[in-house]
């Protein structure tokens, strides 16, 4: 899963209003957007720490003059090292983290379902946010259709196709002028 920083907001806001309607969890009204907030926060922590692995694997790779090509690798043993989820298992990583917020908040009256409901429920709510990466590529591939594949003016075209697509789609921010 691919977690974009434009979305954050709506899962959390996603989150704590089905399980509020549910009657799995109880928050006054006037203190849901403190409850979302908290959310945002593991997120938004979860963000910068996946930049940061980013950086050190760019790192590493320079370092041990590693060629690009294995990057996903050099990815996952960083990760693995510091036990950052990756994948499918950032799901399951955000929805634990979203179950253990609920019992510490300050914002959360009170938790009706057992953590494995909360659990389950959260992990399908995170799941509707999905994003269908391949479909973006092959909808940003469609519009470099005049550039011949594999040269340095293919990719720059593409990268910026993908970022326009992106954001039509609402998943990066729009450009400021």
């Amino acid at each position: 899963m691919r977690l974009y920083r434009t979305r954050i907001p709506m899962i959390a806001h996603a989150v704590i209003d089905n399980l509020c309607n549910d009657g799995d969890i109880d928050v006054v009204l006037e203190e849901r957007p403190e409850a979302e907030e908290d959310l945002v926060a593991i997120m938004e922590t979860f963000l910068k720490r996946d930049l940061d692995l980013r950086d050190a694997v760019k790192d590493t790779m320079s370092k041990r003059s590693i060629p690009y090509d294995r990057y996903s690798k050099v990815r996952s043993e960083i990760a693995e090292g510091w036990g950052h989820p990756t994948g499918e298992s950032v799901k399951k990583y955000l929805a634990r983290q979203f179950v253990e917020n609920f019992m510490i908040s300050n914002f959360v009256q009170e938790v009706y379902s057992d953590d494995e409901r909360l659990f389950r429920k959260i992990l399908d709510i995170i799941r509707s946010f999905d994003v269908d990466e391949r479909g973006l590529r092959d909808e940003a591939k469609g519009l470099v259709k005049n550039i011949s594949e594999g040269t340095v003016d293919y990719e720059i075209a593409f990268a910026e196709a993908l970022k326009e697509t992106k954001r039509r789609h609402g998943l990066l921010p729009k450009r400021t002028k």
